[in-house]
């Protein structure tokens, strides 16, 4: 009898949604941002997510086939990864990096450390980062097939315009570049309420004040900043990743704040253009501390019956 009731912190009632559920929701919002990176970057674009998919699943199958695992391919997480990965990633780069990146993202961010709900960082945002170091060629970004190749906006002597931004006529990694597209996703995830609006609301804004100090108080180039780079597509599709994020309303206000910081200190200060991806891994690595800074208390003592 005593182990009927026990005293735990909410919540306490599911949902009734599962993860493969969650999962179709975040790929169907992703939809907008692929057909845009392919109609702007054409079907090279298409190459790389297909790579980047087909081996995300491939490797999470095989992985658990040769460990005797129940196969967690239907989950669709490991779509998800790998369309997120493939969006991070510019459409010229080397297929044989896409494999690379997929077979680390999924088998050491994620199946090593005991699979979905186990992975202590998020596992494209993690391979990302890891291509960078290791290969460096996502500094050399694609450009749209119709544009004359030049610097990325971060990079660049002169911001395009933010008519340019919002559309994503320029050059950047195959996802990250249509502002439109992304924002639209997230207007589904937040309708669904896959996504609560903390995390990205608090992430966008904090860049956008930092820039708005930094830029002389410009209006137009603290939105251009804004609009530039991977925010977008980190601040909606990758900071909000339920097991990498807090589950506390103050504990994604503080992971947000945090993760703009360090976006901003990096695009001004380090020595890559972008920082979104360093920032949301090392957001991720605090999270366990977030949580328990901003967890809620129970006004009981743990496992007593009622």
């Amino acid at each position: 009898m005593n182990n009927l009731t026990k005293v735990m912190a909410a919540p306490h009632i599911h949902s009734g949604r599962y993860t493969a559920g969650i999962m179709r929701d975040v790929l169907i919002s992703l939809l907008p941002a692929t057909v845009a990176g392919v109609i702007i970057f054409g079907m090279r674009a298409l190459l790389v997510i297909a790579v980047c998919l087909v081996c995300s699943i491939g490797f999470e199958a095989v992985f658990n086939l040769i460990t005797k695992k129940s196969q967690t391919v239907s989950d669709l997480s490991a779509a998800v990864t790998g369309l997120l990965l493939a969006l991070n990633l510019p459409a010229n780069i080397p297929v044989w990096q896409c494999v690379v990146g997929s077979l680390f993202a999924i088998v050491v961010v994620k199946c090593l450390f005991g699979g979905i709900g186990n992975n202590l960082v998020n596992p494209a945002i993690t391979a990302r980062v890891f291509m960078l170091v290791a290969f460096g060629s996502l500094t050399t970004a694609a450009f749209p097939v119709d544009a004359v190749a030049g610097a990325t906006p971060l990079a660049a002597e002169q911001m395009p315009s933010l008519m340019t931004l919002f559309l994503g006529n320029y050059g950047g990694s195959i996802g990250e570049t249509c502002t439109a597209a992304l924002f639209l996703g997230g207007i589904y995830l937040l309708a669904r309420r896959v996504i609560t609006w903390h995390i990205p609301t608090v992430f966008i804004g904090t860049v956008f004040v930092f820039s708005y100090i930094t830029e002389g108080f410009d209006l137009v180039s603290a939105l251009g900043f804004t609009m530039a780079g991977g925010l977008f597509i980190g601040a909606i599709f990758m900071a909000t990743d339920y097991v990498t994020s807090p589950f506390t309303a103050w504990g994604k206000v503080i992971f947000g704040i945090g993760a703009g910081f360090l976006t901003c200190m990096i695009r001004y200060f380090g020595i890559y253009p972008e920082g979104v991806s360093f920032a949301i891994l090392f957001m991720n690595i605090l999270n366990p501390y977030i949580n328990r800074l901003t967890r809620h208390k129970i006004f009981a003592s743990g496992g007593t019956s009622l």
